[in-house]
């Protein structure tokens, strides 16, 4: 069966209401056959990475920046779910299979930062974005919400096939 990683932060009422909404877009009733699984940030391992068939990331922006829990999540998994690095150790363009991810992002004034440094990671892993990235803003409204919700379903629905 088919499995989706949802891997998040979820420190505030914000970032819970997204993924909460991610997470229930999942496991719609209109797509069957796809095992979601949740991982909080500090939990998710390589093994979690390697039996996934896609990924579904939450963060808050923090100081122009990921949170520090996902931070931990990429190190630790980073090279045993085929990360790439070049010769100087910095992350490199990576190859092969290209599972898809997708990302959602809350932060009160500005998630550029914690975007950017999302995908600088990403980008090195064997995956490959399918979805635009969902940034939010302020307050979590019902907007919000439905956004996350088709977010969720959409990456099940990828990973289905």
């Amino acid at each position: 069966m088919p499995r989706l990683l949802v891997v998040h932060h979820s420190p505030t009422p914000s970032v819970s209401a997204l993924t909460d909404a991610v997470v229930a877009g999942a496991c719609d009733d209109a797509i069957e056959g796809v095992e979601v699984v949740v991982r909080a940030a500090l939990e998710a391992g390589a093994d979690d990475v390697l039996a996934a068939d896609g990924y579904l990331l939450g963060t808050p922006a923090n100081f122009g920046y990921m949170s520090g829990a996902l931070k931990h999540f990429f190190d630790t998994i980073f090279l045993q779910a085929g990360g790439a690095l070049t010769d100087d150790g910095s992350a490199a363009a990576a190859e092969g299979g290209k599972k898809p991810y997708g990302l959602y992002v809350h932060g009160r004034y500005d998630t550029t930062g914690a975007v950017r440094s999302v995908q600088s990671i990403v980008g090195a892993l064997p995956w490959r974005q399918a979805a635009p990235v969902l940034e939010v803003l302020g307050d979590v409204g019902e907007a919000e919400r439905e956004t996350a919700y088709e977010l969720g379903g959409t990456l099940a629905a990828l990973v289905m096939g």
